[in-house]
Order: structure tokens, then sequence, then C-alpha cells
């Protein structure tokens, strides 16, 4: 049998409150050469059962795993189709032809990786705002130096290039992925269309900062030590200022 053009890959524990909307998005999608991968791990409410009766979900595994990033490189070596995008519970495709859009794009330009801009809504769905980080319009591995700057959700990669996750990472091992799938890509495609509807939930401060901690580290072992001092140094003393101007 051929393979799909895409598989999407959910992230799920204990997800009963997020997961309908992400399974909704997917259901109500126009294109349908995909296979729909939910990796729980080993949730205790309704996740589980929500999964199962979605229309759209190919495959339901749930066994406990060792964390976010562990569960995704199960989903990774699961799935068989052209491309990746990994859908967090409580994130949503944008729109019913958003998976069109991909496919139509990747058809034009049979690139390793397509990206696109990223949509913050609340637990109603109701839209905040884009994205603060806006995906640049050439995107390189260089590009990333100044963050990520392409949510991952909204970042689709050919299967065939894509690495594991590196599960030295708790919290960014996504940033760390995503710029080793660029430096492997032949070609990058900008779509110029939001991809995702993000379910700005917050972060905790404690996880926030060790995700910045692991950030920093990702950054200087690719951009070099000195120059990425150097440039969050500038970060600093820019927020500073705008803060002292009102210009936050």
């Amino acid at each position: 049998m051929e393979s799909p053009l895409f598989s999407i890959v959910t992230i799920t524990f204990n997800a009963e409150a997020t997961l309908p909307a992400t399974l909704q998005s997917v259901e109500c999608q126009t294109f349908t050469d995909y296979e729909y991968l939910v990796v729980d791990g080993a949730s205790t409410d309704g996740t589980v059962a929500l999964a199962r009766a979605s229309r759209a979900v190919t495959s339901i595994t749930s066994e406990p795993d060792r964390g976010l990033y562990d569960a995704m490189n199960k989903g990774l070596h699961r799935a068989t189709g052209r491309y990746l995008i990994f859908l967090n519970a409580g994130d949503a495709l944008h729109s019913p032809d958003t998976l069109q859009k991909i496919a139509r794009s990747i058809g034009k330009t049979d690139a390793d990786i397509v990206y696109g801009e990223t949509a913050l809504v609340d637990a109603r769905r109701h839209f905040i705002a884009m994205r603060r980080l806006q995906a640049p319009e050439v995107l390189t591995v260089k590009s990333f130096r100044m963050g990520m700057l392409v949510c991952h959700q909204a970042f689709i990669v050919r299967r065939a290039i894509a690495p594991d996750y590196d599960l030295r990472y708790r919290y960014s091992a996504d940033y760390d992925w995503c710029i080793r799938c660029m430096q492997v890509a032949h070609t990058i495609a900008n779509m110029h269309e939001t991809l995702i509807d993000y379910l700005n939930e917050g972060v905790t401060t404690a996880n926030r900062k060790a995700s910045l901690r692991e950030r920093y580290d990702i950054m200087c072992r690719y951009y070099g030590t000195v120059p990425t001092f150097l440039r969050h140094l500038w970060f600093a003393v820019r927020f500073a200022f705008a803060r002292l101007t009102g210009r936050e």
C-alpha cells in the first residue's frame, strides 16, 4: 500500500479537556491523504476513549513513556507518511483546507520543509493574536539564532530527513530538532499561510526558566558561546530600554 502524504502525530496525557478541538480540526479536513497517530502516555481520564471515537484517528497507543519527546520519538518511528506534522493536544489545524494548502505547496516545491504562521487562541478557541515570533520570509539554520522563529507545529518536515528528538533536553528538544532538520534539508519553502491555532495556556515559571536555559545551551552548541552570549546581552539591553521608555 502506498504511504500517505502526511503523518499527523498527537501526543497526549490526561488531555480530555483539550483534545476534542485537535481531533475536530483533523476530522474536518478536506484533504484526506493522511494517517493520524495518537501516542498516549497511559492517561487515566477519557483521553483514549475520545481518540478511539474519532473517525480521523488511524492508530492509538497508550503506554507509559519517559516524557513528551520520548513519546514524539515513538510517533516518529511508527509514522509511514512522507511528511510529519506534530499537532499537540489543544492545538489545531487552522482551517478545514489547511492540509490541502500544505499538499499544494509540497506539490509545487517538493521542499524538504514547509512552514507557516501560527495564531494564538484561548480555551474557547477565540483568536488572541498572531505568535510574537513570526516566521521569516526565508528560513535557514541561521534564522534560529534569534530564537524559535517558526512554531514546531507549523514546521512540516519530510520524514526521510527527520532525526529522533534528543532526550537530553526535557523542554526544548523541538528547538534542537528543527535546527537539525534544517541542517540536512535541501529546500525549505515559506507557505505564507497561517497553519496552526496554538492553545495559549501558558507555562509555569519553573518550566519556562528551564526551557530558556536549555535553549541557550542549544544556541551555544550550534552558534557558538560568545556570539550567543553577546546576542542575549543585546536582548537584555533592548528589553530594559523598552521597559524604561514604555515600549514593551
